[in-house]
């Protein structure tokens, strides 16, 4: 199947320039102004042409919490907000610490055939931080990446040891960098609000300090390890200057880390509830300077849908996490593009390129020969967020209500349309 986008104004990682695209076989074959052929067109004029996103974040809960969000709603999720890949997290029911989960995510994908999905097996068995997960056996149905994403694996020799292990398969860690003994059942970020909410604190060090060890580990292996969603002004000094000293280190962060500060927490909106906790203005203007000088390689969701149910009680009990996937690229261009942090280039290097290129994926930019996933995107129109009509059973967002710019038209997987405005 042929499809030819006319028109368009491509996002490309040299600049942004008009031209046509022409897929064919599910590839990029030809790059062009004023290609001509005979095939399904779609006309681009006063769109933007992305390099299909990729989401290299996302909890899609099934196998096990399918009340939360299950495979096909997160996929109709994700081609709603412009992705193309996701790669999902293994804290399922059961854990995604073996090769027969991993197939199992694999074949319902297929099924779905909506986006294409990643699989992240585990670091350890259970998640529990005990003992290493089969990663050759994960790798070999399908894993991109190991992380025991929602803990950090507190014992550092076998943190080492995985990373070792790993690297044989070439396969990267994805470290949740949290200190659960200094976090000591904290649910928002310790500071002034904490003290006046009177809602448990969670120290910047707790996250630090395990920052800091999995980049002290990267560096005495000679290993790559990527860091997951950081929040803290001090994680992403420690990053900068890791990377000034060659160590492998890659690192994400996520839309509320730098847009939102920990202010939220003083309507006791269980929506504002992730971990780790949204911080203050200094955190925020970090994370803005860390994207726009490399020091954050990536912008990824944590999409961490939850039922009603999960939400609708007391801030202490509430669940964990935001719905995001529908609402990152918007925020994303509404606070870093439209606000001169970061150009239309920077922000498709940070939601495609980079993503593409930590974990090996395909993808990742508009070239001649490249996979056919594009993402079409009407930059000037505005609209509000409205959380009912997220396509994911997550409404969970603090950003109900706020308005951006950016809306999805088309969202194309491998040539063929998966979405359409």
């Amino acid at each position: 199947m042929k499809l030819l986008i006319k028109n368009g104004t491509l996002v490309l990682r040299s600049g942004v320039k008009k031209a046509d695209v022409l897929l064919n076989g599910g590839k990029i074959e030809k790059i062009a102004t004023d290609i001509k052929a005979d095939c399904k067109t779609i006309d681009a004029s006063g769109k933007h042409v992305f390099p299909g996103l990729i989401d290299m974040h996302v909890h899609l809960r099934e196998p096990g919490y399918e009340g939360k969000e299950d495979i096909l709603s997160g996929s109709q999720a994700a081609v709603a907000g412009g992705f193309t890949q996701v790669c999902c997290m293994p804290n399922t029911n059961p854990v995604c610490d073996n090769a027969v989960v991993v197939s199992y995510i694999k074949y319902r994908q297929q099924q779905v055939n909506l986006c294409r999905i990643n699989p992240i097996g585990a670091i350890t068995k259970g998640e529990e931080g005990k003992a290493m997960a089969d990663i050759g056996a994960m790798k070999e149905a399908g894993a991109v990446a190991i992380s025991d994403d929602g803990k950090s694996v507190m014992d550092s020799n076998i943190m080492r040891l995985a990373m070792e292990y790993a690297h044989g398969f070439n396969l990267k860690c994805l470290c949740h960098c949290e200190d659960i003994n200094l976090v000591d059942g904290g649910v928002v970020n310790e500071g002034y609000n904490s003290t006046l909410t009177g809602l448990k604190g969670s120290l910047r060090a707790a996250e630090d300090i395990m920052i800091a060890r999995d980049i002290a580990l990267a560096e005495s292996l000679d290993i790559p390890v990527h860091i997951c969603h950081v929040s803290t002004y001090s994680g992403v000094e420690l990053i900068r200057s890791a990377k000034s000293r060659g160590v492998k280190v890659t690192a994400e962060t996520c839309p509320h880390y730098f847009i939102l500060t920990d202010d939220i927490i003083t309507s006791f909106d269980t929506s504002t509830k992730v971990n780790p906790p949204v911080r203050e203005a200094k955190d925020r203007d970090a994370i803005i300077e860390g994207l726009k000088d490399g020091t954050l390689d990536c912008i990824v969701t944590d999409h961490a849908p939850h039922a009603l149910k999960d939400k609708q009680v007391e801030y202490n009990l509430a669940a964990f996490g935001m719905s995001g996937i529908e609402t990152s690229f918007p925020l994303s261009y509404t606070y870093l593009v439209k606000t001169g942090r970061l150009t239309l280039p920077e922000l498709a290097e940070r939601m495609s390129y980079n993503p593409a290129k930590v974990l090996g994926l395909e993808g990742g930019e508009i070239k001649e020969g490249e996979v056919g996933d594009l993402t079409i995107i009407d930059l000037n129109e505005k609209y509000v967020i409205d959380s009912n009509k997220f396509l994911s059973k997550g409404k969970n967002t603090p950003f109900n209500g706020f308005e951006v710019c950016g809306k999805v038209q088309y969202t194309i997987v491998g040539g063929d349309i998966k979405y359409k405005a």
